[in-house]
């Protein structure tokens, strides 16, 4: 199978999952706005990087980008009922705390052989107001090494998705801004990570200021 194809049946799965299940309850469950869609590259390797504020914001941003999109998900994520399985369909492989970075990054490449963007959020764990105030350098050696473009993504709104208590997710508005690619860095070196993760970040933080 050629290095720009997506196996056919997890193609299949994330296509099903995405137009019965992910589109409709973004579109009139969450009244989802999407903008920027046409600065998504259609071909080619591609790491997508957004902030994060709910276990809820693969599945969108996978949709919302239109390319079948891989993600590093904590593997506690696959244990919660129906959760579990649909990242797992929407193409994301468990990550144990503690793997070493080399493994992480050595599935996120793999990925991307295979033909699927990979996503990565580019503060690592979800923050309360979605602001990227800490942003780590993985996406960019990703990036580097994969020769690929960084795409930022933001999510507005996902914060108030999930509530202590609640079984069902709260049905709020949530906005999805995707900017313009960012060049991936020209060498390996701290420096060069730091440069374009900072570029990542002040984007993503530039489209959450644009609200709903």
């Amino acid at each position: 199978m050629g290095r720009n194809r997506e196996p056919f049946v997890s193609l299949l799965l994330y296509h099903a999952f995405k137009w019965s299940v992910v589109s409709p309850m973004l579109h009139v469950y969450f009244q989802g706005k999407i903008y920027g869609a046409e600065n998504v590259p259609k071909t080619g390797p591609l790491v997508v990087v957004s902030n994060h504020a709910s276990n809820f914001d693969p599945p969108i941003v996978s949709n919302c980008v239109q390319r079948p999109v891989a993600y590093m998900a904590k593997e506690q994520l696959f244990k919660v009922p129906v959760l579990g399985q649909a990242i797992q369909l929407y193409g994301a492989y468990p990550v144990s705390r503690g793997t070493a970075d080399r493994t992480a990054i050595r599935a996120a490449l793999n990925c991307l052989e295979q033909g699927w963007a990979v996503g990565v959020f580019l503060q690592g764990t979800r923050t309360r107001d979605g602001l990227i105030t800490d942003p780590k350098r993985g996406a960019a050696l990703i990036a580097a090494k994969a020769k690929a473009p960084l795409l930022p993504v933001c999510l507005w709104g996902t914060h108030a998705i999930e509530e202590k208590g609640k079984k069902l997710p709260n049905s709020v508005p949530v906005t999805i801004r995707i900017g313009k690619a960012i060049d991936y860095p020209e060498a390996n070196d701290k420096e060069a990570l730091i440069e374009v993760t900072q570029k990542c970040a002040e984007a993503i933080n530039s489209l959450h200021k644009a609200g709903r």
